[in-house]
């Protein structure tokens, strides 16, 4: 299954339904951020189910594949969790993807939130369940220590609330910047460069044509940067999609600053020469505390003359 199947939308988060919190990737730096996290998603109304190896650690993972899956399926598999969120993300994910119990989410669609790590499963769930994700703030990240107000105004909206989400808009005095003419329309898709990038050639990456491709990244050498711009051009990717969006790409410095480089924004600046399709850069999207939220999947239009991206259709039923 494809994102070329009937797109799946889960439907909305109502108040007391039950959220579970899972570690698909590293574990939280602390007992306290989870507890943190739960207390809030409690005050906002909602129910919350841990699963049993949120805090497990194995060096960087949070604990065994097999546990981390378990976790995971044991959300999917439970027609009372109506939301799956992650922890935090880190590394780990990909790991488990071949785990996944697909089947169940197909037949109990339901949200997924995480971003970074968790681009893995979403682009995963996207080929073998046409489901819409989205990619937002994590329990332990941005809602256990009070998350920034347009964060999370807008990640209760997208997930609440059965219409369109409209445009997505930056703060006001952060604006992004357009590259291109014209108006296109097309599945928002992407996430986190690295993951994107990491997925290519395998059973679990969607295909990506006639989508408009929205990347971010952190504390990625601009070296490195480029070289996945390039891999994502030599795939075919950067020539079948009808647009690029850029978002924050975070801490992107040179291993070595005395050595030659080139800067994350001239690295950035290259890529959109490169590309024949327009390119919206500066998206409030990333690994940053004041994040927009991406219904990964839906149908989003980008109007290069007036430098806007739009949701035109609702993330939940």
């Amino acid at each position: 299954m494809t994102q070329r199947a009937q797109l799946v939308r889960p439907p909305r988060l109502k108040a007391k339904e039950i959220i579970g919190l899972i570690s698909p990737a590293s574990a939280p730096s602390s007992a306290e951020k989870v507890e943190k996290a739960v207390s809030y998603l409690e005050r906002c109304g909602y129910r919350v189910r841990l699963g049993k190896h949120v805090l497990d650690q194995r060096g960087y993972l949070a604990g065994s594949d097999e546990d981390r899956a378990g976790d995971l399926n044991e959300m999917l598999r439970d027609r009372s969790v109506r939301a799956i969120i992650a922890l935090r993300g880190g590394y780990g994910t990909p790991r488990i993807l071949d785990c996944v119990d697909y089947r169940a989410l197909r037949k109990d669609p339901k949200i997924i939130v995480g971003y970074s790590d968790l681009t893995a499963l979403q682009l995963a769930v996207l080929r073998h369940s046409s489901l819409v994700t989205f990619s937002g703030p994590m329990a332990a990240v941005e809602m256990w220590n009070g998350m920034d107000p347009f964060t999370e105004e807008h990640f209760w909206k997208m997930i609440t609330e059965p219409t369109s989400a409209g445009l997505l808009l930056n703060p006001a005095d952060d604006p992004v910047r357009m590259s291109g003419t014209g108006m296109v329309r097309g599945r928002l898709m992407g996430g986190n460069l690295s993951l994107v990038v990491s997925l290519l050639g395998t059973r679990f990456c969607p295909r990506f044509d006639g989508s408009i491709l929205v990347v971010e990244d952190v504390d990625e050498a601009p070296h490195r940067v480029d070289r996945m711009f390039v891999q994502l051009k030599y795939a075919g990717v950067l020539d079948s999609i009808r647009a690029l969006v850029l978002g924050r790409f975070t801490e992107c410095v040179p291993s070595d600053p005395s050595k030659p480089h080139l800067t994350i924004d001239q690295v950035l600046s290259d890529v959109v020469g490169s590309v024949d399709v327009p390119v919206l850069a500066n998206l409030q999207y990333g690994h940053i505390p004041k994040k927009l939220t991406l219904p990964l999947g839906t149908t989003a239009v980008l109007n290069a003359s007036e430098g806007t991206l739009e949701i035109v259709e609702a993330a939940v039923s």
